[in-house]
């Protein structure tokens, strides 16, 4: 417990800041809409016209003319990436980084296995995440109260969970993969973020790249379905569960083994 919330404490400055961001962004987005709202229509029909453009990002499925539809796609890339973005940094330098800092010979000699350590630093990433997502939750839903735009909460939580549990996994591979490296991590992080960010654009393409949506976990965060039919896609939340177990099951392996330079 106590190393748990020494990790909280450790990286509370950079939790601030990412929500601080992510939460005006997506504040920003939702302030402009009344502004935006006579134009939605035609920028729907528009964007519905732009071929394999608004198949890429989802646009052909949703309409602008309706909040949620803007919501869906202009605010659902801001928390999409920026959330990721904070998972993977977050994740990838949980581990890596007592070696990195030079901190790893006096956490090693503690009376606590690695696995508590281990443990305790997995809480403390999934902790910050959830922080993360409550903190934007709360701050879009006052900013929808202020402009007084009607929305379905049932597919805005229904959205706001799929961008969790997105951001969890990554969480999760980015951790395991941290147990294996010592420094360089941030790097790594990012990259395997937009890797599968672009894996997401590229599935909506063809037929040919749809199995795409089941190897990235953007797959399950398809505005159009969840907004549409108000369901998750349950095999890629299966293929995703199986990506957050062996990011894990690895970071225990790894580490618990691992000689600390």
């Amino acid at each position: 417990m106590i190393l748990y919330l020494h990790e909280l404490k450790r990286n509370k400055l950079s939790l601030i800041i990412w929500a601080s961001v992510i939460s005006f962004m997506l504040a920003v987005c939702v302030l402009i809409y009344p502004e935006m709202s006579g134009q939605m229509n035609e920028m729907s029909e528009m964007f519905a016209d732009m071929g394999s453009f608004s198949a890429a990002f989802g646009m052909d499925e949703l309409n602008f003319g309706e909040f949620i539809g803007y919501f869906g796609i202009e605010c659902g890339n801001t928390l999409g990436l920026g959330g990721a973005l904070f998972a993977a940094v977050t994740g990838i330098s949980a581990l890596a980084k007592e070696q990195k800092d030079k901190t790893a010979e006096i956490l090693l000699t503690l009376p606590v296995s690695r696995s508590k350590i281990i443990t305790s630093k997995l809480l403390s990433v999934f902790t910050q995440v959830l922080i993360l997502n409550l903190c934007i939750c709360v701050v879009t839903l006052l900013t929808i109260l202020i402009i007084g735009e009607e929305i379905d909460l049932g597919v805005f939580f229904l959205l706001m969970l799929s961008y969790f549990l997105m951001e969890l996994e990554i969480s999760a591979i980015t951790f395991g993969i941290s147990a294996f490296i010592s420094k360089g991590g941030i790097a790594i992080g990012l990259g395997i973020t937009f890797a599968f960010y672009f894996m997401n654009i590229l599935s909506n393409l063809t037929e040919e790249t749809e199995f795409l949506k089941y190897i990235t976990p953007y797959g399950y965060t398809d505005s159009a379905l969840i907004i549409n039919d108000k369901v998750l896609d349950i095999t890629a939340l299966a293929v995703g569960g199986l990506f957050f177990a062996v990011g894990i099951i690895l970071s225990y392996l790894k580490y618990t083994k691992k000689d600390i330079k």
